[in-house]
């Protein structure tokens, strides 16, 4: 597991938990000044994630307000942009002469080195918030200065690669340390990337971050289209407007191959529905023509050769372990080059 940092205000008697939250907040994010109408009952529970240099936090509480001043900035700055993605509740927030509301599956920035202003109303919210150090952003920061506190659209593109890879994030138990600085580099390359095109400042990018980006949009594309049997190098290039050459390079950058990365993406959603009770029934042909597979013989070939037996043979292991009163056991593969699977890069989106 990722070593993480967590408090619980519900671990404390009533009287002393605002006091706690307020001491806690002010020690990991930056000082502000905080009230509630609900001192005597209050709940709020905070995991700080460290991700390199990036940090993501899931977190839920009681309705509140909160004020960054500019004594409490000469106070204490950690000099960063403070994003927000919104799961549940309701939040006011103004910064920079700009202010907006924002409800569930919207997101903002604030920046920490300039005064604002929160109220969160109308139920308890709860989210996921990511910082990153504002030198790590390569966007000049006037541009930025515009979208501080307003909506940033999170229904697609990079918006909904970053959001949902939050969400996974937060969810995910089984990451360990070392997987922290690649993740942390995702999560900076997102986000500039996001700040990027909200300002249309993208030729500000390293090279590098853009390159990122883009191979992260074209996965998440893969991922959303894997059903598709027509899904090829040329309609996944004409999507995203580049060439097919171009295509490649991004995924030789990353040791593997274009079509080689569809067909493993294809194979895990596969054995994923092998092991699933829910679909005993379901012939296995069906099942890989769900994900792409037009022809069963070919199908069964590079399961074969992924996995170390045909698909019957691990959907029966895998269901005879799922019987009631069995030990539980996932099929595994027999010979021994098995790679170890590698953190997520990406959000997956199937």
């Amino acid at each position: 597991m990722l070593i993480e940092t967590v408090f619980r205000c519900e671990d404390l008697p009533r009287a002393d938990r605002f006091d706690f939250w307020r001491e806690q907040m002010a020690q990991l994010m930056a000082p502000m000044e905080m009230t509630t109408d609900h001192t005597r009952d209050f709940r709020g529970e905070v995991r700080i994630l460290q991700f390199g240099a990036a940090s993501v936090w899931p977190t839920k509480f009681r309705e509140m307000n909160f004020r960054r001043t500019p004594k409490l900035i000469r106070q204490s700055d950690p000099e960063l942009y403070h994003f927000s993605f919104i799961q549940q509740g309701n939040l006011q927030v103004s910064q920079s002469r700009q202010e907006s509301a924002h409800r569930a599956e919207g997101l903002y920035v604030v920046d920490t080195s300039r005064p604002f202003d929160c109220v969160a109303f109308g139920g308890p919210p709860a989210g996921v918030g990511l910082e990153i150090p504002k030198a790590l952003i390569p966007v000049p920061h006037d541009r930025i200065d515009r979208l501080l506190a307003r909506p940033i659209p999170v229904r697609e593109g990079v918006g909904a690669l970053l959001t949902g890879f939050l969400a996974r994030l937060a969810m995910d138990r089984s990451l360990s340390p070392s997987d922290g600085p690649r993740l942390g580099t995702v999560l900076i390359d997102l986000a500039a990337a996001l700040l990027a095109h909200a300002v249309e400042a993208d030729d500000a990018l390293p090279p590098e971050t853009r390159r990122h980006a883009l191979a992260l949009r074209v996965q998440s594309f893969i991922q959303r289209n894997l059903s598709d049997p027509e899904l090829s190098p040329a309609t996944i290039a004409a999507a995203h407007h580049i060439s097919v050459g171009h295509l490649h390079r991004l995924f030789r950058a990353r040791d593997t191959t274009v079509s080689g990365w569809i067909r493993q993406q294809r194979l895990d959603r596969v054995r994923r529905d092998l092991t699933d009770p829910g679909l005993r029934t379901v012939p296995i042909h069906e099942l890989a023509a769900r994900w792409g597979f037009a022809h069963p013989a070919v199908f069964s070939r590079a399961f074969r050769a992924a996995y170390g037996m045909p698909p019957s043979d691990y959907r029966r292991l895998a269901l005879v372990s799922c019987a009631p009163g069995a030990t539980p056991r996932r099929p595994v593969r027999t010979d021994t080059h098995t790679r170890p699977s590698a953190p997520p890069q990406a959000p997956v989106t199937s």
